[in-house]
């Protein structure tokens, strides 16, 4: 045998009696120089990339994070709060954290901690509170019709969730867990045609849905209908000059802001533009059903529910005429669209 092989299984056996004296060390409770306390350490990172640029946008948008670690029985074990914005933007934010071995169920809600657009309904409490009561509520009032309404800005809502398997064998390991945003921003433009003076001051904007409920799985549980109404407007304009004429063209516009919960394909929320003046209906279109006309432009192959759950934010620009709503094009995310159903306005 020559001193290659005999170096090689040298080698092998000290690895091994390493080994077994590390294993056996941490059974009798003895610790070696440098060979740490025997635990089981768990890094816990998190990442914001489902959306619709595959891009992780975790340090850019997560201001809080809340993490609750549920074993096997479904029983909170522990929960881990951060609201430091320099911790989070620093692009290497983990929670540390020491796991006794068997399986865990890891939640996280993010952006949850300031309070203003949602609450959890569950205590969590440590030894009590149970995996199925984690629900999350989306603040809202009630107007004189006993109807439930958002007229403000919600704050992002992001969740996640991750299964653990924690084995008998010391060290520090590292785990990801990818976050989904819950919060939409929706921007619509009513844009005048006819080149008259359009006041979004005579217009009400609003999107009725029922989702403001929702489970430890991200899951929307059945809840009353909710009215979201804009929470700014303005009107604008701008020229435009026209290439072949030479000419100047005003283009007069209505802007209205409004910010909604999870939408689901299955459930389409109802956009409505009223007159403030007599209560009727200018434009009623399900808004679902009309942001995807242009999923192909973006990801032709992916599900109508994960493009909804990728995509943050909706600008759709609607064509006026005289104060009434050509229905046979619209502007969805910078894409013009044709449609011919005219059926729903």
């Amino acid at each position: 045998m020559n001193r290659v092989h005999i170096f090689r299984r040298v080698l092998l056996a000290s690895a091994m009696v390493v080994a077994m004296l590390a294993a056996s060390s941490c059974k009798d409770g003895l610790i070696f120089d440098g060979e740490g306390d025997c635990g089981i350490y768990y890094r816990i990172r998190f990442k914001y990339d489902y959306n619709i640029k595959f891009a992780d946008a975790f340090a850019n948008e997560v201001n809080s994070v809340a993490l609750y670690i549920f074993d096997e029985s479904d029983t909170l074990v522990d929960n881990i709060t951060t609201i430091d914005k320099q911790s989070l933007s620093s692009g290497t934010f983990e929670i540390s954290k020491e796991l006794e071995p068997g399986e865990y169920t890891l939640l996280a809600w993010g952006g949850l901690m300031n309070e203003e657009s949602f609450d959890m309904l569950a205590d969590a409490t440590v030894g009590e509170t149970k995996l199925v009561d984690m629900q999350v509520m989306m603040r809202r009032e009630h107007n004189d019709s006993g109807e439930a309404t958002v007229s403000k800005d919600l704050l992002p809502l992001y969740h996640g969730t991750l299964a653990l398997e924690v084995a008998d064998i010391p060290g520090t390991y590292t785990e990801t867990m990818s976050l989904m945003k819950d919060t939409n921003a929706v921007r619509i433009l009513l844009h005048e045609m006819s080149g008259h003076d359009v006041d979004a001051d005579k217009f009400i904007f609003e999107i009725k849905d029922n989702n403001g409920l929702y489970n430890w799985d991200n899951r929307l549980l059945e809840d009353e209908d909710i009215i979201y109404s804009a929470w700014y407007q303005a009107t604008g304009s701008a020229e435009m000059d026209e290439s072949d004429t030479r000419t100047v063209t005003e283009v007069n516009v209505a802007l209205a802001e409004l910010a909604i919960g999870r939408i689901r394909a299955d459930n389409s929320p109802i956009l409505h533009i009223r007159s403030r003046e007599t209560g009727e209906d200018l434009v009623r279109l399900p808004f679902a059903e009309y942001a995807l006309l242009v999923k192909g432009y973006y990801r032709g192959g992916m599900g109508d529910q994960e493009y909804l759950d990728r995509q943050d934010e909706y600008t759709m620009t609607l064509f006026l005429n005289e104060g009434e709503w050509v229905s046979s094009q619209i502007i969805i995310n910078g894409w013009r669209v044709v449609y011919n159903d005219t059926s729903i306005n």
